[in-house]
């Protein structure tokens, strides 16, 4: 057996399979670079035209009576107080039931489930349902809580309405909860095998507190996104005006609802334009929301990772 020599490249050959030409790759960065931020300008621009738009008509109709009145026919006396109080019971009802299910069933898959066709399968469904439309919840919802479940939810109620929003934001939890234990580096859990600690222990001790401000962010933004939603609640029968707030009690949880995405859709389509400008101060409140929201999340994640 003869060892060759290593043959030198041509630079001829090599110049036909290759064209350097580095100015004209280096102008194509800088067009692509040009239109990202011509478009993130655009982006920006339509969302402050928005904006502006929505605060004009807005801020003057903010008051305190705005906020405690209930819906009227009148709208100089329409508030939103039956529809605020609404989306904090929906929110409220939505996180308990979907964050102890959704953390539950992502530790299970990531933690304890043996990758297998069954798992497979799993996975794959809870990937295709986080993209599925919220109106496909809603009609869920419609079958199943408010006729099947009516014995329970009586119908058209917040229960209903926290139910059906849960299963709208499981997949995307499951899915948060998944990727942030898949950040805990594995050494930590090699470790705690190695000194004769349980699965369990490990992921109570180490893993858990490790990925919880990933799984809070995650939560919080998916409440974001449940507290939003108006196909689902429209769906299932949320009632437009409601002069009445629900007892907190779980009788409260058996009686009609409604919630801020509905009376903004309902004010939107009135003809009046003093309701449109109420429907641009109530934008605002469930903005101001949803800001609330988010900023919570930031302050738990900034929380847990320092004590990390």
């Amino acid at each position: 057996m003869t060892i060759q020599e290593p043959q030198p490249l041509n630079p001829s050959k090599t110049a036909k399979r290759f064209n350097v030409s580095l100015p004209t790759r280096y102008n194509f960065d800088k067009v692509f670079a040009i239109l990202t931020w011509v478009a993130t300008f655009i982006g920006l621009i339509v969302l402050a035209i928005l904006l502006f738009d929505v605060f004009t008509d807005g801020i003057p109709v903010l008051s305190w009576s705005f906020l405690n009145s209930y819906p009227s026919r009148f709208p100089e006396q329409a508030g939103i107080l039956s529809a605020l109080v609404g989306s904090i019971w929906l929110l409220a009802v939505t996180g308990l039931l979907s964050f102890p299910l959704g953390v539950g069933a992502g530790i299970f898959l990531e933690e304890y489930a043996t990758d297998n066709f069954f798992t497979r399968i799993i996975e794959v469904n809870i990937a295709n349902l986080a993209a599925v439309p919220s109106i496909i919840y809603g009609l869920l919802g419609l079958q199943v809580f408010v006729r099947w479940l009516e014995p329970i939810t009586k119908g058209r109620s917040v229960l209903t309405g926290g139910l059906t929003l849960s299963l709208l934001i499981l997949p995307i939890i499951i899915i948060a909860t998944r990727e942030a234990l898949r950040s805990v580096p594995s050494s930590l859990r090699q470790a705690g095998f190695a000194l004769g600690a349980t699965r369990w222990q490990v992921i109570r001790e180490h893993i858990f507190p490790l990925a919880l401000p990933g799984i809070l962010t995650g939560t919080i933004l998916a409440l974001s996104r449940a507290i939003g939603e108006t196909a689902p609640l429209i769906t299932i029968g949320a009632l437009t005006y409601i002069a009445f707030l629900p007892r907190f009690s779980l009788e409260g949880l058996q009686s009609p609802f409604t919630a801020l995405p509905i009376q903004i859709f309902n004010w939107v389509s009135r003809p009046q334009t003093d309701f449109h400008n109420n429907a641009a101060a109530g934008i605002i409140v469930l903005m101001v929301v949803l800001l609330l929201m988010n900023g919570t999340a930031i302050f738990l994640r900034n929380k847990f990772q320092k004590n990390r």
